[in-house]
């Protein structure tokens, strides 16, 4: 223990540093879970799929939805989770997976989903890119 506290003032960036990263490493596994939701890979996601009624939203903008989607994926425009209307209420307690492109505009639209009440909330790790690059099928229509 002397020889860290030795470290610490021989070291004080260094030292300071290793603090500061440690923090943002806790800090960023604090809000993951207490975030509300689940990131589920593409295998995890099917089973998700095969095992329960699971309502699929592909919050994508319209032009890559077209441009291939998971089969039977709603398409809803992120602006919609600002203020849900009457359809969206309907998923309450309902389990719900959350697509994008990339798997990061899919977080917000969680996010609301739990705060609407959804039973189970999950979004797709990767997203499109990544289910499209483990080949797993997609719909164009």
């Amino acid at each position: 223990m002397q020889q860290l506290v030795e470290f610490a003032g021989n070291h004080p960036l260094l030292s300071g540093g290793f603090v500061a990263a440690f923090l943002m490493l806790v800090w960023t596994e604090i809000s993951r879970r207490t975030q509300g939701f689940r990131e589920l890979s593409a295998g995890e996601a099917i089973a998700l799929m095969n095992d329960s009624d699971t309502l699929i939203v592909d919050v994508s903008p319209a032009a890559d939805f077209s441009n291939g989607h998971i089969v039977g994926a709603r398409n809803v425009a992120l602006s919609r989770f600002a203020n849900p209307d009457p359809e969206m209420r309907k998923w309450q307690g309902r389990s719900v997976l959350v697509v994008c492109k990339n798997g990061q505009t899919a977080r917000q639209a969680a996010a609301a989903l739990v705060k609407l009440g959804a039973a189970s909330v999950a979004i797709l790790k990767g997203g499109m890119t990544q289910w499209k690059a483990d080949h797993y099928p997609v719909t164009r229509n």
